[in-house]
């Protein structure tokens, strides 16, 4: 009986993926996973020195509010023969909880960094992709963009990036491009560390809203998203996976508290 080896499918030995927010919580834990998986692996942030401590094959610094910036980083990979076969489209900001802190140069600014920078990011990449006969794009976008759990500018521009991967997914599904999305619900990184420093019991607090009873772990998602980068996804195009501990499936409290658990 031939032995068949099971892990293969995830394995990326011999590509090049592009990770922006390489910086971030989720970000390290990308590149460290993808860099275990065989991937050469370039890191992309706004400062250089956000990735302190990456051992990157190439870092790439632009500001996603800066169409130029992002060309001039990376129309060259090509040329360079240093095209990646994946991107994981990582990077994003929001500062802005309520609707009623949102107001013109808050949702320009979200917008701008959430969506049109990652569609500037996104274009040459996959162009360059679908010239090579192959690649895969994970958007990594939120529970927000599938219900309304705050941050209403943020909310509106990653649920854009729902509609980007299916335009990608659709348009060059016969070039080999695959495009997929990954929700993830509150992630435990650094960024959450001002609200926290505001409101100590908050972590206390968010654990009852999931189902599983915690936040998502950076590891999380890094996972989620090597499959759906890797061969072991080969048929997964256009797709949308919340990692959301539950949180979209339903609402527990609902259950126990209006229905009485009957």
């Amino acid at each position: 009986m031939a032995t068949i080896d099971l892990l293969s499918g995830f394995r990326l030995t011999g590509k090049r993926a592009l990770i922006t927010g390489a910086g971030g919580g989720i970000g390290r834990a990308l590149v460290a996973l993808f860099q275990a998986a065989g991937a050469s692996v370039m890191g992309a942030d706004i400062r250089a020195s956000a990735m302190d401590g990456l051992e990157l094959d190439d870092r790439l610094v632009f500001d996603l509010t800066d169409p130029d910036a992002i060309e001039a980083a990376v129309a060259p990979l090509e040329g360079a023969g240093k095209a990646p076969d994946i991107l994981v489209s990582n990077a994003g900001f929001t500062r802005s909880e309520s609707l009623d802190k949102v107001d013109r140069a808050v949702w320009d600014k979200e917008l701008a960094i959430n969506l049109s920078g990652a569609f500037h990011v996104a274009k040459p990449v996959v162009a360059a992709m679908a010239r090579r006969g192959g690649g895969s794009v994970v958007f990594i976008s939120t529970v927000n963009a599938l219900a309304h759990f705050g941050n209403p500018a943020y909310s509106a521009a990653k649920a854009g990036l729902l509609a980007l991967a299916r335009a990608i997914a659709v348009e060059r599904g016969a070039e080999g491009v695959r495009a997929n999305v990954i929700c993830p619900g509150s992630v435990r990184t650094p960024a959450w560390d001002h609200r926290f420093e505001r409101s100590p019991d908050l972590l206390r607090q968010i654990a009852p809203l999931y189902p599983i009873g915690r936040m998502i772990a950076p590891e999380e998602v890094a996972r989620t998203a090597l499959f759906l980068v890797s061969d072991a996804a080969s048929g997964i195009t256009g797709a949308v996976l919340p990692v959301d501990g539950g949180l979209t499936a339903g609402n527990m409290r609902f259950v126990t508290d209006v229905l009485g658990g009957g």
